[in-house]
């Protein structure tokens, strides 16, 4: 698994679980979601993504998005 996979699949998890958070626990968690949201956004903007960051330091090798 490369990079562009492992952060889209994190963000498509996290949106999950903030969703069932939402659902279940208490409606401001909808708030996480859209954090995510935000987060995704800036950085289609602006190329720097944390979650890239933080699996560059765990040596996931990268892919054609974030090198």
């Amino acid at each position: 698994m490369n990079l562009d996979r492992a952060v889209m699949a994190f963000a498509g998890v996290m949106i999950l679980i903030s969703l069932l958070l939402t659902h279940y626990v208490h409606p401001n968690f909808v708030w996480f979601t859209v954090f995510i949201g935000l987060n995704l956004f800036q950085a289609s903007l602006t190329g720097f993504c944390p979650a890239a960051w933080l699996f560059k330091l765990f040596g996931v090798p990268a892919g054609s998005h974030f090198k």
